[in-house]
C-alpha cells in the first residue's frame, strides 16, 4: 500500500483544521475525515493521543501507519502528492516568497490574535496560565500590524506572495477570520487589506 492510500484527516472546530480544509478544497482532494470533538475532550482520549501526543488537531494518518501533525506539515505533504495547483510556489523565488509570507502571517497575525485569545478567553483557562495584561498588549498591537500589511499590499499585487494564490493567503485570511471571532476586525479604512481578504473569502474553498 502506498502511504497516501487510505489516509484520513482528523480535524476539529478551530483555525488550524480550517487552514487544512481550505488547502484540501483548493487541491480538490478527496480525503476521508474524522471529526474530533474538542468540546467533549476527544482530543485527550487515549486513542487520539496515540495519533498526536500533544492532543492537537489536525492530524493526517497515512495508510502505512505514518502520522503527520501540524497544519503546514500536512499541507506540504499534500502538495508533494498533489502538486497542482501549486500552493507553495513553483520555482525558487516563488517558493521563498510563499514561505516568507506564510511565516509573516503566522507570526505577525495568526500568533498575535492567538495570544489574545489564549490569554483572555475563558475557553483556554485550563490550558495555560493566563496573563490578561499580555493579551491587552497584543490587542493594542493589532491595528499597527494591519496597517503594516496595508502598506505592503500597496504595490497592487493580487495575493500576499504575488499574483498567485498560495498557502500564505490561507494562513492570513484564517487569521483575519479568527480576528473577526474575537472582535479584532480589519479596520474599515485599510482598503488594500480588505480587498485582499474579500478576494480570498470569495473563493469556493473558503466554505470548506
Amino acid at each position: 500500500m502506498k502511504p497516501h492510500e487510505n489516509m484520513k484527516l482528523y480535524q476539529g472546530d478551530g483555525p488550524n483544521s480550517y487552514r487544512v480544509r481550505i488547502f484540501v478544497a483548493e487541491k480538490d482532494i478527496d480525503v476521508p475525515r474524522g471529526q474530533v470533538r474538542l468540546e467533549r475532550g476527544e482530543h485527550r482520549a487515549p486513542e487520539f493521543l496515540k495519533l498526536n501526543s500533544l492532543g492537537q488537531v489536525p492530524v493526517l494518518a497515512l495508510g502505512d501507519g505514518n502520522v503527520i501533525t501540524e497544519s503546514v506539515a500536512i499541507c506540504r505533504y499534500l502538495e508533494e502528492i498533489h502538486p497542482q495547483p501549486a500552493l507553495f510556489g513553483t520555482d525558487a523565488l516563488q517558493q521563498a516568497k510563499v514561505e516568507m509570507w506564510n511565516r509573516r502571517m503566522e507570526i505577525e497575525m495568526f500568533g498575535t490574535i492567538g495570544n489574545i485569545a489564549l490569554h483572555s478567553e475563558e475557553l483556554f483557562k485550563g490550558r495555560l496560565v493566563q496573563f490578561p495584561a499580555f493579551a491587552e498588549t497584543q490587542r493594542e498591537a493589532m491595528p499597527k500590524k494591519w496597517e503594516w500589511l496595508e502598506r505592503e499590499l500597496g504595490d497592487g499585487r493580487t495575493f500576499l506572495a504575488g499574483d498567485h494564490f498560495s498557502v500564505a493567503d490561507i494562513t492570513g485570511a484564517v487569521a483575519a477570520w479568527l480576528g473577526d471571532f474575537f472582535g479584532l476586525q480589519i479596520p474599515d479604512h485599510l482598503e488594500n487589506v480588505r480587498r485582499w481578504n474579500e478576494r480570498v473569502r470569495a473563493r469556493p474553498s473558503w466554505s470548506a
